[in-house]
């Protein structure tokens, strides 16, 4: 039944709950589980579609957890989780028009600018600060944006989604980190939408590796919350250096 054998299996269940762990807290679990599925034979495109598969049962689990935990109302988030998965198909859809190339050639050193930002920024904590944003403005442009990335490409997403709550929004860590998990939830899905037309996903090795998500997003979700922006700033610095680490060895 599923695609590879029981041995291989066993490892990519290990990795989907150190990423739900991971990216529960701090985004960037894809670190794990790409190179992993293509270490273990899958094909580029293959394995970025398992990932996005895997994925989502993770994105949804944090979700929950934080909404349980009092730090988002997803019923609230509705509206900008149906923007993100509509962004994010038509960015899958407009791989073939825009400027990826030109896309990766930047990516890492926003990736290392994000990672500088929560090192050094003073006062990143959990307390709220100053909008420079409304809801409907941020709803409307800064969702789509970074949703379509996560379609056309993907690596970072939650970062970038982090960054946006915290500097525009004007969230504290934690409560930016628990804004973020249903809109790369939706975004993942949408990227599976467009991934299914135009690769072969593991359908049965995802969904497993997806059951090991859920657990580890629960542990990742639930230390979050008990612990805050003192866990979530190291992870997410340690997180955007090590993609961007990964995008310039990909690249040279």
């Amino acid at each position: 039944m599923f695609e590879v054998t029981y041995d291989i299996l066993a490892l990519l269940i290990l990795a989907g709950f150190f990423a739900g762990f991971i990216d529960a807290i701090a985004g960037g679990g894809g670190l794990i589980t790409v190179p992993v599925l293509l270490l273990v034979g899958g094909s580029p495109i293959d394995a970025l579609a398992t990932n996005k598969v895997q994925g989502v049962f993770g994105a949804a689990t944090a979700a929950i957890s934080y909404a349980r935990a009092g730090m988002v109302s997803l019923r609230e988030q509705i509206v900008p989780a149906t923007i993100s998965f509509s962004a994010s198909v038509v960015g899958a859809l407009l791989i073939s028009v825009l400027p990826v190339d030109l896309i990766r050639l930047v990516l890492p050193f926003l990736m290392v600018a994000i990672a500088l930002f929560f090192a050094f920024k003073p006062g990143l904590d959990d307390n709220d600060r100053t909008r420079r944003m409304s809801g409907p403005v941020f709803m409307a442009t800064m969702v789509p944006l970074i949703a379509a990335y996560d379609g056309l490409l993907g690596p970072g997403t939650g970062s970038f989604f982090m960054i946006a709550f915290v500097t525009l929004a004007g969230y504290g860590v934690l409560k930016a980190t628990a804004h973020t998990k249903l809109l790369n939830f939706a975004s993942n899905l949408g990227a599976i939408v467009a991934f299914s037309f135009v690769a072969t996903p593991w359908w049965f090795t995802g969904l497993a590796m997806g059951a090991a998500q859920i657990a580890g997003a629960t542990c990742g979700a639930a230390l979050a919350v008990k612990i805050g922006s003192r866990v979530i700033k190291p992870l997410l610095v340690i997180t955007s250096a090590s993609l961007a680490v990964k995008l310039l060895w990909d690249m040279f």
